[in-house]
């Protein structure tokens, strides 16, 4: 059974909390995507999320424009997972798709009205 890492992040009063979700609460995140908005209702927190990313065991990031829940290297240029030394620089690096599964640890999502 999949285990999470839920940070919650509330941008009107720029603070955060962080929910473990176990088990059957953690089947609600399964298979959704960056971007989705969930009823956390079942998971213990009251209201709606919206998942913004999350990263996986070894700390490799999702995003959004990777498709699928599997590792993939992508070139970069910017962007989340790469943080560039010179002007120009371009990188192949290891990066998650944007979809929730097993192999995900933390996940982060912010809270919608």
């Amino acid at each position: 059974m999949a285990n999470f890492k839920l940070v919650i992040s509330d941008p009107k009063k720029a603070k955060s909390e962080v929910l473990e979700v176990k088990d059957s609460n953690a089947q609600l995140f399964m298979g959704r995507k960056i971007g989705e908005v969930v009823d956390a209702a079942s998971s213990g927190y009251k209201g709606k999320l919206r998942i913004t990313g999350g990263s996986d065991r070894a700390g490799f990031p999702m995003r959004g424009d990777v498709l699928g829940g599997g590792k993939r290297y992508i070139l970069l240029t910017k962007g989340i997972g790469f943080q560039k030394a010179a002007e120009g620089e371009k990188r192949r690096k290891l990066v998650r798709g944007n979809t929730v599964t097993e192999e995900i640890y933390q996940i982060n999502a912010e809270k919608v009205e």
